[in-house]
């Protein structure tokens, strides 16, 4: 196949998977058309078989990790830590919106940031819900924290988002280093979308409340949080000895799944399902057409025009090239695209990069899938999550959050080093 057909032939299949994950016809999982796209790539040599092997080799230990967070969130929520958590803001909150949106804002901070952004949206979106309702005040400041908090405040840790394992990989730091590096990013980050959160939705916080509803508040999962944290140590302990991160997700995984099917609470089906196998094939399949794509002259047009250099603005401009990507392709994509072309210019670059595919999302609901499926679960629900005001804050939070997040990088790299 010549070059001009094959890359007419690989953009035209990830317009086509990309759309069809949107737009999810009828309910079909991503992979239904992801799967048969990386097949058509392949067989047609728009991409080589040794690199698409390359590439199933290079995303299959994060697509494992991915798939064991999923049970392990999934668990937690079967042994009551999200009900918990539910409680535990309606009790801070206390009938108050702008306390309940503070404490919104600290849990989904702090879910995403260990447990990744598939459980604050999928998981504790619905227990928030609740908690507005059971509190009497208007839902739709707290519901719009879940989505961008998915997105922004997983940039702390490598198992915060599927973007940061594959960032994580490229970067060639440790586990801590990666963190301490992206600690004060994090922080300004989800500071900046805090203070806008205020100001754009001042007239819902400062609405008549209703006396909220009376509750036992239910018991701690003591176990599910000790599993959690062993979890985290281990990552640590794992990334000083050369341990894939996977193996240690899969331990804790294990471990509470094996207590909620000994006591019965769920099923064995339920629990394979909760690593969402389609899911896990899209990416892997999404991967395959990216890499086709790559390899046919998007990665040349792109190193036309990525910033070189270590400084803030270089680092500036690679961020907003990755979430402008990241709100035409998806977050997802985009960082496939970028992470070969900025590894070879340092953990900074790469990082920056991150920066943007995690924070740029929150503008268009395209950006990311987290949104995506966070804009399904709020429909659901039958709650109004319009697309005009989605993008009137994101206009507003994205600019702010990336620009004090880089510079906060920049900081960071200086303080610390990469």
């Amino acid at each position: 196949m010549n070059t001009a057909l094959a890359e007419t032939l690989s953009v035209v299949l990830l317009v086509a998977v990309l759309t069809a994950a949107v737009l999810r016809p009828k309910g079909l999982p991503e992979a239904v058309v992801a799967v048969p796209a990386a097949g058509i790539v392949v067989a047609t040599g728009a991409i080589s078989l040794g690199h698409a092997r390359e590439e199933l080799d290079r995303l299959g230990p994060v697509v494992g990790f991915l798939a064991a967070v999923l049970v392990l969130a999934h668990c937690c929520d079967v042994e009551g830590l999200f009900q918990a958590c539910g409680a535990w803001l309606a009790r801070r909150a206390a009938g108050s919106p702008v306390r309940l949106l503070t404490g919104v804002f600290v849990l989904a901070s702090v879910i995403t940031a260990v447990l990744s952004l598939d459980a604050t949206v999928v998981l504790l979106t619905p227990v928030v819900l609740a908690t507005a309702a059971r509190a009497g005040v208007r839902a739709k400041p707290h519901l719009y924290a879940c989505a961008h908090l998915s997105n922004t405040a997983s940039l702390l840790l490598p198992v915060s988002n599927l973007t940061n394992l594959l960032a994580f990989e490229a970067s060639g730091l440790s586990f801590t280093r990666f963190a301490a590096l992206m600690a004060l990013p994090w922080v300004v980050a989800v500071g900046a979308e805090y203070l806008i959160f205020r100001r754009f939705f001042r007239a819902d916080l400062t609405a008549a409340v209703h006396s909220p509803e009376p509750g036992e508040p239910p018991e701690l999962p003591r176990f599910a949080l000790v599993t959690v944290g062993c979890t985290l140590a281990g990552f640590v302990v794992a990334s000083t000895v050369g341990i894939e991160p996977a193996w240690v997700a899969c331990a804790g995984a294990v471990v509470l799944a094996g207590r909620v099917l000994w006591r019965r609470r769920d099923t064995p089906l339920a629990v394979v399902r909760s690593a969402s196998p389609a899911f896990l094939a899209f990416v892997l399949a999404l991967g395959v057409v990216v890499r086709a794509v790559v390899d046919n002259g998007l990665a040349d047009a792109l190193d036309r025009v990525l910033p070189s250099g270590h400084g803030v603005l270089a680092l500036l401009g690679i961020a907003v090239l990755a979430a402008v990507l990241a709100n035409l392709i998806n977050n997802l994509p985009a960082v496939l695209v970028l992470l070969p072309l900025t590894a070879s210019a340092g953990p900074g670059a790469v990082l920056a990069v991150l920066l943007g595919v995690n924070i740029g999302p929150n503008l268009t609901y395209a950006g990311s899938l987290a949104t995506l499926l966070w804009r399904r679960i709020v429909q659901r629900h039958e709650q109004e999550v319009a697309i005009g005001e989605f993008t009137r804050l994101g206009l507003l939070t994205v600019p702010a959050a990336l620009l004090s997040a880089v510079v906060a990088l920049w900081l960071s790299l200086q303080a610390i080093g990469a």
